[in-house]
């Protein structure tokens, strides 16, 4: 069951949603970065799951910083510098509950959250694990646009990357994950990129109809959990 904590960020309130495994800890953790639809019934079954295979979850709700936080237009998403911020805000909660083991935290992600997974990991080295579920908008930064972009921080990156993406999808495009992938080579960055036929953008998200596919739903959340457990519990 998910509950919810505060903290303060540059002045800022910030809810963070937090689910905790059963039995004695210290437990491992993994932040989600939330989709578009932030603290939805969709990011909540994210939390409970993880919490069933034995993770503190947490959710750094990154529309603190608007005014309708209901309301992610494009121009009105968070910006990079305030994501960062968020993630070692939620980093610094996850230390001070006591029952973390802070050698073992992971980032995940889905849509905008997959970005924010790899732009959350790149920029907090803490972070072992990063999982990436359709990661659009890679190459173009969020605020300051001639700030740098999430895929140019890559080369910072120290995590260990798992990727989901749907072969139906345009942002990421195929196009895009191969350049992802190829940077993540070159970089030498130990990752596995997984990619599904008659699969498009968000086919995890169970609220949709048109874009949910059960199947590799079921496989990439089958392959999700052993990818966590072989880096954060190894």
């Amino acid at each position: 069951m998910v509950d919810f904590a505060e903290v303060q960020v540059g002045g800022s309130p910030m809810r963070i949603l937090h689910t905790t495994p059963a039995g004695a800890g210290p437990h491992p953790a993994v932040l989600i970065m939330f989709h578009r639809g932030g603290f939805d019934v969709f990011t909540e079954k994210v939390a409970n799951d993880l919490a069933a295979a034995g993770y503190v979850a947490v959710a750094p709700d990154v529309y603190h910083y608007q005014s309708v936080k209901e309301k992610a237009e494009e121009n009105d998403l968070p910006k990079d510098p305030e994501i960062i911020a968020d993630v070692g805000s939620t980093i610094d909660y996850l230390a001070s509950r006591g029952d973390v083991d802070m050698g073992r935290l992971g980032i995940i992600g889905h849509c905008m959250g997959g970005r924010m997974s790899f732009l959350g990991a790149s920029t907090h080295a803490q972070l072992k694990a990063c999982v990436a579920y359709y990661s659009g908008n890679m190459f173009k930064a969020w605020g300051d646009e001639n700030g740098p972009t999430a895929f140019d921080l890559l080369k910072d990156l120290k995590a260990d990357v798992a990727g989901f993406f749907g072969n139906d999808d345009q942002n990421p495009s195929p196009d895009d994950v191969d350049k992802i992938d190829a940077e993540l080579t070159r970089l030498g960055i130990k990752h596995s990129f997984n990619r599904y036929d008659g699969a498009g953008h968000a086919f995890q998200n169970f609220m949709s109809d048109e874009r949910f596919r059960p199947d590799q739903t079921a496989d990439s959340w089958g392959k999700t959990v052993p990818f966590l457990d072989g880096v954060l519990k190894g």
